[in-house]
Formats: structure tokens, C-alpha cells, sequence
């Protein structure tokens, strides 16, 4: 009898935790959405002291002149750093600082330092994305097995009003990204001497949403589909990367293919996911450290640590100038820190441990995601040993032409190689991003690999 009441208190409980992960969100929390809380789920006022000001819709569609080429210019290029952070007084400002920041202040102690801005609430996305996001919090929910989505139809922020780490973890995976969307991926890995040779990738990135001609069954289960596109340098050029990412990895997980352009054949890709090589990367990042995490969840234990106040990379308008060459940006051990801007903004801490018996070349990850845009703004990546190894930056700005939240370009530092490898730089390109293209399906099937291949 001792053992049945113990089983079935233990049936109890595990689904009460189960009721809790899969539950979405009240009619009540919901309409704090747009009141209390920003459309997407931050706080709407300001702090205390006033340093991080109220959200009040934050940047007009208008707010600065954009240049004949689409590039767009600086809403805040008058303003002035409040003060600057060095290895000399970084002690003073740790408590808002995480541990990756002050790790690149040891680790460059004569040449790293940090401007900081006075903060501005950039962040805005259409009357139509902030909708999205309150049917998402009333009902979309976790799947049993705690990392998939269920109940997810309309394709953005699934968990506005987050209860846990992997919550936290999925709006930044399905947040809004400007639609489909067309981009040039300038990707540098940077040596130890300060040398580099851009890589420049053609990006293509399709939504469900724009998709009308796609079956049901397969809509259900899709996050996006992207296809990556080498086209310099001559050595690389050619290669062709499809996935197709999906946000139920137990109902599917995600698809890869690769064309190679030397062997002219496609070929599945099951590496690129997880701790696979980055495409031409030169080692210095895994497949799921671009866009600073992506891909499945389902190797780690998520753990919500709460909410801090933190100084991160904001409104980098400066470093997407048309005027800056990629050797003004591309320095020895780190990019050129006086060109980066940095803003005091609250955050949400999440920590990923991976579980008992998976296998990644990361024993642990931190994060530190905007509440405004929840964009993953700084990261660290501990190895098996349980040390700090890299740090990644997320330049973060707001694309106000368009209302996207979107990035300047990424940086991942290897604290003990010295190198470092940036992406998404775009500054001497004939064009930026383009968003809300029209796509097609059959840009996105193994059989299309082979003509986008083409040198």
C-alpha cells in the first residue's frame, strides 16, 4: 500500500511539472501585453535610476536618412560615450559587466575597452508581429518532451511571457526577422596576427508564412528554410548550403543538404547542426554558433537564472557604415572597439548544461538575451573542463526602415587560440539586407543546390 500512495504521489507530481511546461500563458498575463509590458514581452519602464529609459514604440520608420544603396544611417551619430570601461577600471563596473565581458578585458588588457552610451529603446517590430506574439502567449505551449513547440501558428516569439530558460531560448529562435529576407553574409575568420580573408556568402531565408504553396504537414512542423551560397573567395566558391529547421526536433529534425561544387554533386548533411564545423569558418565557430545559437535545444538542461541589468553592444549603427572598410573594423585579437557602442538595457540570463551521456564540444553555455528584441546579445561557451573558452557580441541595432530588430554584425572571440571570427558583416557590399522578398519552394529543394552552385 506504502508503495502504491508513493507511486501515485509520484504520477501526481510529474504531471503537475508536466501541466506547468506544457501550459500557455492566462487571458490575463496576456493583456499586459502592449500595457504594462512592451508588445513583445519587456518591461515598459524604465529602472530605477533612470539609466535605462521607459519603452515608448521605440524608433520611427524615418529616424535617420538612408543612403542611395539602402544602407541606412545613424540616428544617435551626434552622441558622445558617458564613459568608457578599460582594463583599468573595469572593476568599477563588474557588476554589470557578465563574466565573458570581463574575460576579454584580461585577455586584451592594452587594446579592449568599452563606450558606453546613453541607453535608447530602439526596438519596434509591425502592428502585425506584435499580434503575433500575443496569440503565441495564449497558445502556444512546450512539448512533453520539454524543448518543441506545440500549438505554434503564428511563427513569432512563442513564449512572450517566458517561464523557463528554453522558453527564453525559443523567441530568440523564432523571432521576427524582416520576413523572408536576402543577405550578404561577410564572414572573417581573423588570425592571430591580425590577417583575414573575407568570406562573402549569398543568405536566403524563407518563412512558412510566405510560403502559400507548401503542404500543411510540412508547414506544421517548420521554423524556416535557409540556403547559404559561397561565392568568394575563388577557393570556396560554389559551395551550397540547404537546411530546412524545424521546432519540433522529436516530430523531425532538422534537414541539411550540401552542394560541393569540385565534386558537382548534393549530398545530406547531417553535420550541420549542433557542434558540426562552421561553413568555411576555419574552425572557430560550430554550426549552432551562428546567429550566436540555433538548431535544437535537446542537448542541454535549461536553466532560467532571472533577470539583470547589463551593459551590452546596442544601436551599432557606426560599425554598419558603408564608410568603414572591413580592415577599419577587423583588428589584431578583437575588432576595433572605438567604433562599438555599448548601452545598459535589462537582460535575461539563461545557462545550458549539457546533459549526461550527449556530446558537444560546449560543456556549458550562458546567455544574455535583450528583453526588447530578445536577440542574444552576449554569450559564453565553457569547454569539458569547465573553462571559459569563447565569447560572442551581437551588434545589435535596429533596422527602423523596415522595423527589425537585427545586428551589425556578430563577433566570437577564442580566449585561448587568440582568434576570432565575425559574420553578417555586409559594410562593402553593393547592397544590405532586403527584407520581405518573394520566395518560392523550389528555391529550397536538394535539386535546386545544383544551379545555385553554379561558379
Amino acid at each position: 500500500m506504502y508503495l502504491r500512495k508513493t507511486l501515485q504521489c509520484g504520477a501526481l507530481a510529474l504531471s503537475l511539472v508536466a501541466a506547468n511546461v506544457m501550459a500557455a500563458a492566462s487571458a490575463e498575463d496576456a493583456a499586459k501585453l502592449g500595457t504594462s509590458l512592451t508588445p513583445l514581452g519587456g518591461e515598459k519602464a524604465g529602472n530605477a535610476d533612470g539609466s535605462i529609459p521607459a519603452w515608448t514604440g521605440g524608433l520611427a520608420k524615418d529616424a535617420a536618412p538612408v543612403d542611395a544603396k539602402g544602407f541606412i544611417g545613424d540616428p544617435f551619430a551626434s552622441e558622445k560615450p558617458l564613459f568608457v570601461i578599460t582594463a583599468q577600471n573595469v572593476e568599477q563596473y563588474k557588476d554589470k559587466l557578465s563574466e565573458g565581458e570581463v574575460a576579454m578585458f584580461k585577455r586584451y588588457p592594452d587594446t579592449y575597452k568599452m563606450p558606453v552610451y546613453t541607453s535608447h529603446r530602439s526596438a519596434a517590430v509591425p502592428e502585425k508581429i506584435a499580434e503575433a506574439a500575443k496569440t503565441s502567449a495564449l497558445k502556444t505551449s512546450l512539448g512533453s518532451d520539454g524543448y518543441g513547440l506545440e500549438n505554434f501558428p503564428s511563427h513569432y516569439y512563442p513564449f512572450p511571457l517566458p517561464k523557463n530558460g528554453v522558453e527564453v531560448l525559443w523567441n530568440h529562435m523564432a523571432r521576427y526577422r524582416g520576413g523572408s529576407t536576402l543577405r550578404v553574409n561577410v564572414q572573417t575568420p581573423v588570425q592571430t596576427n591580425g590577417t583575414f580573408t573575407p568570406v562573402v556568402i549569398d543568405e536566403v531565408v524563407a518563412y512558412p508564412s510566405d510560403l502559400p504553396e507548401l503542404s500543411a504537414d510540412k508547414a506544421a512542423n517548420l521554423l524556416l528554410m535557409g540556403k547559404q551560397t559561397v561565392t568568394a573567395p575563388a577557393r570556396l566558391a560554389g559551395t551550397v548550403v540547404l537546411l530546412h529547421d524545424t521546432i519540433d526536433p522529436g516530430k523531425g529534425p532538422r534537414k541539411a543538404w550540401i552542394y560541393n561544387a569540385g565534386q558537382r554533386r548534393v549530398r545530406a548533411a547531417p553535420q550541420v547542426a549542433y557542434d558540426g564545423p562552421g561553413t568555411a569558418a576555419d574552425g572557430l565557430r560550430t554550426s549552432d554558433n551562428l546567429d550566436m545559437f540555433n538548431g535544437s535545444p535537446d542537448r542541454y538542461d535549461w536553466k532560467l537564472v532571472g533577470k539583470k541589468e547589463l551593459y551590452i553592444p546596442y544601436n551599432n549603427y557606426r560599425l554598419a557604415s558603408p564608410q568603414l572598410k572591413y580592415s577599419d573594423i577587423l583588428k589584431t585579437g578583437h575588432i576595433n572597439q572605438d567604433l562599438t557602442r555599448y548601452e545598459l538595457h535589462r537582460v535575461w540570463e539563461v545557462e545550458a548544461t549539457l546533459k549526461q551521456g550527449e556530446r558537444n564540444i560546449y560543456a556549458k553555455r550562458r546567455f544574455f538575451i535583450d528583453e526588447d528584441t530578445w536577440q542574444i546579445a552576449v554569450s559564453e561557451l565553457y569547454d569539458g573542463r569547465g573553462q571559459l573558452w569563447r565569447v560572442g557580441q551581437n551588434m545589435l541595432m535596429q533596422q527602423y526602415q523596415a522595423q527589425v530588430p537585427w545586428t551589425a554584425m556578430e563577433s566570437l572571440n577564442d580566449l585561448i587560440a587568440g582568434r576570432y571570427i565575425t559574420s553578417l558583416m555586409a559594410n562593402e557590399q553593393s547592397h544590405p539586407s532586403q527584407f520581405g522578398i518573394k520566395v518560392a519552394v523550389t528555391d529550397f529543394t536538394p535539386a535546386a543546390l545544383r544551379n545555385a552552385g553554379v561558379r
